[in-house]
């Protein structure tokens, strides 16, 4: 008799056999995307869709880097609008639509949280650049404005497409999860513009700011090129003072 009969002839094995826990498997479905094999406007699709989780991760790195008191506040409604969409999900409780894959849903459908984070994203970021920052004279900057915004919609709207063309939600969710975006996006705007935006001053002047370094650019109306100047300038003032050494 061979080792594998004995193993099913002895009742102890059978007993550890029988008693064997069955395991059942979840997902994680934040990054579970998939698409249908071999279709290519789907392939796309499927990556547009992970374009919240780029945006989240170029959020965090930004903060890191910069600390600026209003991509902290851009930051936090982001996760705002996520807590919200959450919360409505689990009071509506609606159902994805039904496909014919094998795979395992942890959430509801109602409303679509891709569509309302990229439409919140788009919307903030419209008033962001055009009542936040100061206006431009240079026409160039203009264009890059009007070009930003287009491109924030337009990936929004490729956002949203994919989650019904991909079979993760309904026209009706994507659109109610666009439209809760959009306003959520507008009111946190205008909460920050008018509530948060002067405390930044006292909040980066603060001993806890000053310990993490916040940064309140409100006045400063291209922060890009004041860095620029300001890091030149200052290279230059040290470059003199070690020639000045170097002399003595």
């Amino acid at each position: 008799m061979n080792v594998a009969n004995m193993a099913a002839t002895d009742p102890g094995t059978r007993a550890g056999v029988d008693n064997k826990v069955v395991l059942e498997w979840s997902a994680i479905s934040l990054t579970h995307v998939q698409y249908p094999k071999g279709d290519f406007i789907g392939f796309i699709l499927a990556w547009f869709s992970l374009l919240p989780f780029c945006i989240l991760v170029s959020f965090v790195t930004l903060i890191i880097f910069r600390r600026d008191c209003h991509t902290i506040s851009y930051f936090c409604g982001l996760l705002l609008n996520e807590a919200v969409n959450w919360i409505l999900k689990h009071l509506i409780r609606e159902d994805r639509p039904r496909r014919d894959i094998d795979i395992l849903y942890t959430e509801y459908g109602m409303p679509s949280s891709h569509a309302q984070f990229m439409y919140f994203f788009a919307c903030y970021l419209v008033l962001f650049l055009f009542v936040r920052i100061y206006r431009n004279y240079n026409w160039l900057d203009e264009l890059w404005k009007y070009a930003t915004c287009l491109g924030g919609f337009i990936c929004a709207s490729l956002v949203a497409y994919s989650r019904v063309y991909l079979g993760y939600h309904t026209f009706r969710q994507v659109f109610f999860g666009a439209s809760i975006g959009a306003v959520l996006g507008c009111v946190w705007f205008s909460v920050v513009q008018f509530i948060f935006t002067p405390v930044f001053p006292f909040l980066a002047s603060s001993p806890v700011g000053e310990f993490l370094m916040v940064r309140d650019s409100t006045l400063i109306p291209h922060v890009l090129w004041f860095e620029y100047t300001s890091s030149r300038s200052e290279a230059r003032s040290r470059q003199r003072k070690v020639t000045a050494r170097k002399s003595q």
